[in-house]
């Protein structure tokens, strides 16, 4: 019982992980991260875990590779324009504008570095908000 003295006891705290801002600056974190690896190696998969069944019909977790595509793209000048997607749903930074003008290739890992800056600062929670949209509509039953 003398060991149990020496401890210290205190209330568990609820976890912070399931607040929907937070996940959502995750997650393009992420993306934006693999996104600068992918403008230093332009043929980058990623793994990915997956179910399959095998022969027997048993579930099993396999690693599969999955390509990265990138979110840039020459204009007729040369230069590289940058879109940021949330999901399928690309990113308005301005009204009506959602295209970042990055220039030449070379300086596409200091915007990229900026970005990620960016959202963990919480200075895009607006605009990831509203590409995510209203959620789900409930439909209505065919009469």
């Amino acid at each position: 019982m003398t060991h149990l003295k020496s401890l210290t006891f205190t209330v568990v705290p609820k976890g912070t992980s399931t607040d929907p801002k937070l996940v959502r600056r995750h997650r393009l974190v992420e993306r934006l991260e693999q996104q600068r690896q992918l403008a230093g190696n332009p043929s980058l998969t990623v793994l990915v875990r997956r179910f399959t069944k095998d022969s027997e019909g048993v579930k099993q977790i396999v690693d599969r590779p999955k390509r990265v595509k990138p979110w840039w793209k020459a204009d007729g000048t040369g230069n590289l324009v940058l879109v940021m997607r949330s999901g399928l749903k690309v990113i308005e930074l301005e009204k009506g504008k959602a295209g970042i003008l990055v220039g030449a290739p070379d300086r596409l890992d200091g915007v990229l570095v900026t970005l990620i800056a960016a959202v963990k600062a919480g200075e895009l929670d607006g605009a990831l908000e509203a590409a995510k949209g209203g959620g789900q509509t409930k439909r209505k039953k065919a009469v």
